[in-house]
């Protein structure tokens, strides 16, 4: 295979017979699509916990259908548009960027971003792993490590080209590459630093040390054609849908389940619109005012007062007088209306994408029109501000983040209980092994950060039910003997 982007990194030993006669990429769409790790995700987290809204919402696998869907068809577009371009910059193939949106989130560990974030702190505070825990370089070390295919642990051997559009965030959180883009200034998105460490790593990165070797070897087709610190165009179209899908399809379950009210998006929009002189951001329309101050403090490379006031207005009328002006009450009528919100809103986002030859440093090569990159501030507001900041939804989520640090204390007690070596799960004692093996030998406390490492891999891998019923079980409250042998 001559083509450096569609080499794999072990080769092609494991591509099954007939496979040599489809596209490389659809080779890795095939192998993401039957994984298991792509099957976990129906029972993880969105927005709404699945099992929790008594209707049927995203999770973290209907998420990456639609991420896949909006990914190729911005894709469509912005290589027939400026194939030129495209090619200068590495590509832009429908296959590679649907291959990515489908693997991009299979990181994510139980109860969403929540369970990022807990995870991410135990990982760095109690097991002292430098590089803590990151869904989007989660995913990758599925992809390229903790993955089983055949007799070997190598992940699921993709080619370089989706390996790279997997990485919205190609760097590591402090060390790659040199210098770091967290000292750049402006600093890319996702790039800044984490507020409580006190090293300076990076928020959001895609790739843990131990997989740093692995992004370089997947991103070295592209050197020279895309900074070392930027997406490929391939990434930039999955990162852009991912946006997409968010904005647009997640609103769908809010309204669903009766949790975004229209009384409270109007009084908000409506009395930021009459905004003149007011100095007291937590009067009614504050939240949104400090919104568009700053996007003017991050992004001004493309934050507009005129396009900021005209998106406020479309979100008004358009979801505020439109879907939500009728409750969701399940009939063929609300499911109508919600399909056409959803579809219309599509259409016009992705009908705006534009490619970019030298985009701003906190941008990618594909972005949206300064309208619609308006437009989504605005929507992604609303949801944050009336769904993601409600006080019941901080209640569930306290429990959550408490039932995930106690299933990984369990899970480090039983590990470290010399009576059990022989009982303990073997999925948990692979990946000892495996995280044991990454680490150099004269790393300080290497068994015990190999077993930290691999604590965090097995809870990462939970959907949210599993993890519920392994703590009811490690806790003693389960009665059934058999209840989670699955996840054993």
């Amino acid at each position: 295979m001559d083509d450096p982007r569609a080499q794999r990194l072990f080769g092609d030993s494991l591509v099954a017979p007939g496979d040599l006669a489809s596209s490389p990429f659809r080779v890795d769409r095939d192998r993401i699509v039957s994984s298991p790790f792509l099957a976990r995700l129906a029972g993880v987290t969105q927005v709404i916990s699945p099992g929790g809204a008594g209707l049927l919402v995203h999770n973290r696998l209907t998420h990456s259908l639609k991420v896949a869907q909006v990914g190729r068809a911005i894709a469509e577009r912005v290589r027939d548009a400026q194939p030129d371009l495209a090619e200068k910059l590495g590509g832009c193939d429908p296959d590679v960027v649907e291959a990515a949106a489908l693997a991009h989130d299979l990181g994510h560990p139980p109860f969403g971003h929540l369970g990022e974030r807990v995870l991410d702190r135990l990982a760095r505070n109690r097991l002292r792993l430098r590089d803590g825990f990151e869904g989007n370089a989660q995913s990758y070390r599925i992809v390229t490590s903790t993955e089983i295919r055949g007799q070997a642990t190598i992940g699921l051997n993709l080619t370089n080209a989706t390996r790279a559009a997997i990485l919205k965030y190609p760097w590591t959180r402090r060390t790659y590459p040199d210098p770091h883009p967290r000292f750049m200034d402006p600093a890319p998105r996702g790039a800044a630093v984490v507020p409580d460490d006190p090293d300076g790593g990076s928020l959001k990165f895609n790739a843990y040390s131990t997989e740093v070797n692995d992004m370089r070897a997947a991103r070295a087709p592209f050197a020279g054609r895309v900074a070392d610190w930027q997406q490929t165009v391939e990434a930039s179209v999955m990162d852009t849908a991912d946006d997409i899908a968010y904005a647009i399809h997640d609103l769908e379950d809010v309204h669903r389940v009766g949790v975004l009210q229209q009384g409270a998006v109007a009084a908000e929009l409506m009395a930021w619109q009459r905004w003149r002189s007011e100095t007291d951001l937590n009067r009614a329309g504050g939240a949104i005012e400090s919104l568009r101050r700053q996007l003017h403090r991050k992004d001004d490379w493309i934050a507009d007062d005129e396009a900021f006031a005209d998106a406020v207005e479309l979100v008004r009328a358009e979801l505020v007088d439109g879907l939500l002006a009728r409750p969701f009450d399940g009939s063929l009528e609300a499911e109508a209306r919600v399909a056409a919100f959803s579809a219309n809103w599509t259409r016009r986002l992705v009908e705006s994408i534009e490619m970019i030859g030298h985009p701003a440093i906190r941008s990618g090569h594909v972005q949206l029109a300064r309208a619609q990159w308006h437009e989504v501030q605005i929507l992604k507001f609303v949801q944050n501000r009336f769904v993601l900041e409600r006080p019941d939804l901080a209640l569930h989520q306290r429990g959550q983040a408490r039932l995930l640090a106690s299933l990984v204390e369990a899970l480090l007690a039983w590990l470290t209980d010399p009576d059990e070596a022989q009982r303990l799960p073997r999925r948990l004692r692979d990946l000892v092994e495996l995280a044991e093996a990454e680490l150099p030998t004269d790393t300080p406390d290497r068994i015990s950060r190999g077993r930290g490492r691999a604590v965090i891999d097995f809870v990462a891998g939970l959907t949210d039910s599993q993890a519920v019923g392994l703590m009811e079980a490690l806790s003693g409250r389960s009665r059934q003997l058999w209840t989670d042998a699955f996840v054993l």
